[in-house]
């Protein structure tokens, strides 16, 4: 299931003068095996097919490699450890299979113990994602409640006929739910109106989707935006975070494969995940949508492992 994962990546500063509190990612994040002491693990889905699929610009399988070394040479402020669980990819184009890949790896992940932070990829890794905690969650006594929380332009609600692709994963999930009859619990902020057909709009309402408009996430609306989330939380007994790159104002983060014309601030959506962690639900968590080859000067890579870090805190 899992394999030996690239710690040649994790190389950057040193400040040696400084000590042991002079410590960057890279001298501290250690290859993760069976039976590590609970912590934060990473893992990579360099995969783009959904991408592909959805007509986007392709580039974004080199994500999880570019968070990985803009992360290398962060100053360490972690208090419990973080390791490498290493990647699964899909060289091959069967993106299912590689969505049941990973969704067996986060199981196996939370079974022992550790907090599971993906790195995309195209947004197709939430439903691999989501997966693997859904799987975790039927073989607990009482079946949890899950709620997905999603920052995003995007709804990603999109019908779909065979398969899947970075456009379709909460209705995959959504399907997958009602299939198991059990109930689905979506929450996105910062849904771009002109990104999002009327269809869309729909089908979220029709599905209970707890959602917020770019334009009603400004610094501004911060506590209505804090006590929309604080009310979706209250409903639910683990959650799962994911966040899609493209949220964000294409100022800060240009290198994902549809920019935004506005976005959301990077504090309002940093103030909300402190919230998230507060709850103390927070099972799993993704960052999807980094393309480098798309990114000007790693400002959207940076930004990434900004993010990567508050969350694993």
């Amino acid at each position: 299931m899992f394999k030996v994962p690239d710690m040649s990546v994790w190389i950057g500063r040193e400040d040696s003068l400084e000590g042991d509190l002079g410590a960057r990612w890279h001298q501290q994040v250690s290859a993760w095996h069976e039976g590590a002491e609970p912590g934060v693990a990473l893992f990579g889905f360099p995969c783009e097919q959904g991408v592909a699929r959805n007509l986007g610009r392709i580039g974004a399988k080199v994500g999880p490699l570019a968070i990985r070394r803009a992360l290398a040479s962060h100053a360490w402020h972690m208090t419990k450890p973080v390791y490498d669980a290493g990647d699964i990819r899909c060289d091959d184009c069967d993106l299912e299979s590689a969505q049941q890949q990973l969704g067996d790896c986060v199981k196996r992940l939370l079974e022992e113990q550790q907090f599971p932070v993906v790195m995309g990829g195209g947004h197709e890794v939430a439903y691999g994602s989501w997966q693997g905690l859904n799987l975790f969650a039927r073989e607990q006594v009482k079946l949890p409640v899950i709620g997905i929380i999603n920052f995003d332009a995007h709804f990603d609600l999109r019908a779909y006929e065979q398969v899947g692709s970075s456009g379709t994963p909460f209705k995959q999930i959504a399907d997958q739910c009602s299939a198991q009859n059990t109930p689905f619990h979506y929450c996105c902020f910062g849904v771009a109106q002109s990104a999002n057909t009327q269809a869309l709009f729909k089908r979220a309402d029709a599905l209970d989707v707890s959602y917020r408009l770019d334009e009603q996430m400004g610094v501004a609306c911060l506590t209505e935006a804090k006590q929309q989330l604080a009310a979706f939380i209250k409903e639910c007994d683990w959650l799962y975070l994911t966040i899609d790159l493209d949220v964000l104002p294409a100022a800060v983060a240009p290198g994902v494969s549809a920019p935004a014309a506005r976005g959301v601030e990077l504090e309002v959506i940093e103030a909300l995940i402190i919230d998230i962690k507060a709850s103390g639900k927070l099972k799993l968590a993704d960052i999807a949508e980094l393309n480098p080859q798309l990114d000007i000067d790693q400002h959207t890579a940076r930004t990434a492992a900004r993010l990567l870090g508050l969350i694993a805190r």
